[in-house]
């Protein structure tokens, strides 16, 4: 069993746990929900799903880094999506991922920016494939960019 947790979750995250805990592809379910509640998987996060599933840490952790949907550090509170689907791709996409980054002093192993403002992650599609390239900024999409556009869409955010 994982060493004891010191993270609380919501009655409605401990209820879909004890429904889901015996169910085949439980975890998946389970930290849909637990990321859903907190933004990410923290490690206490992870602790508390095995204790409460019976499943080893080494079993959920396993489950979170295969799925790449599952984020294991804090996004910032301005999460910038940019779409890399085809058409934003071909159109620039990597491009106002790089000028984002740039603009906020990100690497791209950096999750977030210090000051935990903002994050940038690529996406598979936004579903907005007649306005490449587009992002999105806390479910706010773009489209039709330039990355010298990019500038004047963080700044919007930040004193948000």
């Amino acid at each position: 069993m994982a060493e004891n947790a010191t993270i609380q979750f919501s009655k409605e995250l401990d209820a879909f746990i004890e429904e889901w805990k015996n169910k085949p592809g439980n975890l998946i379910m389970i930290l849909h929900r637990v990321q859903e509640e907190f933004g990410y998987i923290s490690k206490e996060a992870a602790c508390a799903v095995s204790e409460r599933t019976g499943s080893t840490l080494a079993r959920v952790y396993g489950v979170m880094t295969f799925y790449h949907f599952f984020k294991t550090q804090k996004p910032g509170k301005n999460k910038i999506s940019v779409c890399l689907g085809t058409a934003c791709y071909l159109k620039g996409g990597q491009d106002l991922i790089d000028e984002a980054r740039s603009l906020l002093g990100l690497t791209p192993e950096d999750v977030s920016t210090i000051d935990g403002l903002f994050s940038v992650e690529p996406v598979r599609c936004i579903g907005c494939c007649g306005l490449a390239p587009v992002l999105s900024v806390n479910g706010d999409v773009y489209g039709k960019l330039a990355k010298s556009q990019m500038a004047g869409i963080i700044d919007k955010y930040k004193n948000a």
